[in-house]
């Protein structure tokens, strides 16, 4: 674990040195929690976008876009439950003076019995080798019976609080930290406080004057905006049943414990998509779109064995189904997409507060009813970070070097191609902007002419360049080049006139989306 953590701290300090991540109002020594994209990340962060956008409403032609406004009436906020509901339970150590969330706790307490559980087993097939019966295995040994048994109570006890009537049992959530002797971290004492609630909406005022300002709410997820104008999309849109609804925004969340980089934020940008559905047809949709989206993750070649499905303990008042897409980060398995059957709750609280009629006209039944929905939201910042953790890599070359590479999917790289002139005269700087005057009207091109060849290398393979040219005496004499690809580091003399071809297919977002078939 130690050295997970070790590469997490290598990526967050790579972020900053190589233009993707910085720490927001850094000279004026940051603020908590909130993050700047900078020219590399940006670049990154449009491309994942893309992938998702095009994926959503180019590949499904009942899912159009939208773009709502960031402030919103209030009183939907009321309507959604944010106003009453929208709150965290949290705990502080009293020696610490830090603050935790009490379920993130309990979860991690859970986790731990699970990693000793598996250690157990991992021992044992190492012991046994091919001889292992696992299953025989966790039915027989004692300590691993042991440790279930832990586990299990624990488990049961977190559901009990979690769903107890009237809402959480925050003395219950704090008995469960104070009997499983959960430590701060940080002091490592048992000196808790109660559990409290706080809401997490970010509050401000619209108005000229103070006096007659009125209070409203920045936007803590974007999936109202998608609500509220489910009617003008549906009626202006002809859209039959099933159709979604999909957006890309920003929204905001006052986390009292923001932490793990960009992982937890304040300010944090989602991609929502609200399919609506026709009643009693919804949990088979729910298990479609679990498909469709583990496909999507899955097409970046990452790896199976790198994502798995949490499904909820406690569903949220709205739901009657939900699961997380949760991707294997450097600090853990973590949420990076939440999937959740919403029923009709949205629509008819809208209706019930707006006192508008929000319905679908079925032709085939002949009649109006209030459709349901099912939902992806998923976390761009969170899907920036699995996509660098996941690609960052530090590489023993012959002869004792080190370089470190990050082997994003070429369709996600912020630079597609860099092209070197071997040195600066001769006329092979000339020729190697004319390559990039004629490629870069189909894919993002940098030109380089600082440094050896092999620094300028290292530089791209640091952001993740799939593709170098590099344009030597040669060129000038037959229009060929040293095209040089990332990942192998193996050169070969290919045609000026062949490079988009080479190139294009692979760095496209259609590359990436042609996996899905």
């Amino acid at each position: 674990m130690a050295q997970q953590e070790d590469i997490f701290k290598k990526v967050v300090s790579h972020c900053k040195e190589y233009g993707f991540v910085f720490p927001s109002s850094e000279i004026y020594d940051g603020l908590g929690a909130v993050y700047d994209y900078g020219q590399n990340g940006v670049e990154l962060k449009n491309n994942i976008k893309q992938y998702w956008w095009q994926y959503m409403v180019l590949l499904h032609e009942n899912i159009v876009g939208i773009d709502s406004a960031i402030f919103m009436h209030p009183t939907i906020w009321k309507a959604s439950g944010h106003v009453d509901a929208f709150n965290d339970p949290l705990i502080d150590n009293r020696d610490s003076k830090k603050r935790y969330r009490a379920d993130v706790l309990i979860e991690e307490q859970i986790a731990k019995y699970d990693e000793k559980i598996e250690k157990e087993v991992a021992k044992a097939r190492k012991r046994f080798g091919d001889a292992f019966d696992e299953a025989q295995y966790r039915a027989t040994s004692p300590r691993v019976l042991e440790e279930t048994a832990k586990r299990d109570a624990l488990h049961k006890r977190y559901q009990d609080v979690m769903n107890a009537p009237g809402g959480i049992d925050l003395e219950g959530m704090r008995q469960i930290i104070i009997d499983e002797e959960i430590a701060c971290p940080i002091s490592g004492t048992r000196n808790w406080t109660d559990v409290r609630q706080f809401n997490l909406m970010f509050k401000t005022e619209m108005g000229a004057a103070a006096e007659g300002a009125s209070t409203i709410y920045l936007r803590p997820e974007t999936a109202q905006g998608i609500f509220v104008n489910y009617l003008n999309v549906q009626k202006t849109g002809r859209m039959k049943l099933p159709f979604g609804i999909a957006q890309i925004g920003k929204a905001f969340r006052n986390e009292i414990v923001a932490r793990q980089f960009i992982f937890r934020m304040r300010e944090f940008e989602q991609m929502e998509m609200q399919f609506f559905v026709k009643p009693g047809t919804e949990l088979q949709w729910f298990e479609e779109w679990k498909k469709r989206r583990m496909a999507w993750h899955q097409a970046l070649g990452f790896g199976a064995e790198n994502y798995r499905f949490h499904d909820h303990d406690k569903l949220a008042h709205y739901a009657n189904a939900a699961t997380d897409v949760e991707f294997k980060m450097p600090f853990g398995f973590k949420e990076v997409e939440g999937i959740h059957s919403r029923t009709d709750f949205d629509l008819s609280q809208h209706a019930k507060y707006s006192g508008k009629k929000i319905e679908y006209f079925d032709p085939d039944e002949n009649k109006s009813y209030t459709p349901y929905v099912i939902e992806t939201s998923i976390g761009v910042d969170r899907m920036f970070l699995s996509v660098i953790c996941h690609s960052y890599c530090e590489e023993q070359l012959e002869g004792g070097d080190v370089r470190t590479v990050l082997r994003l999917p070429a369709a996600l790289a912020p630079v597609k191609l860099a092209v070197f002139p071997l040195t600066k005269k001769d006329g092979l700087p000339e020729k190697a902007r004319e390559i990039i005057d004629e490629l870069k009207f189909h894919f993002n091109c940098k030109y380089e002419e600082k440094d050896q060849i092999g620094k300028r290398y290292r530089r791209q393979d640091a952001i993740g360049t799939p593709f170098c040219v590099t344009v030597d005496n040669q060129t000038l004499e037959d229009n060929t080049v040293t095209l040089r690809y990332r990942d192998t580091m193996e050169q070969k003399r290919v045609a000026i006139s062949d490079l988009r071809g080479i190139i294009e297919d692979q760095v496209s977002i259609p590359s990436l989306l042609k996996n899905l078939k």
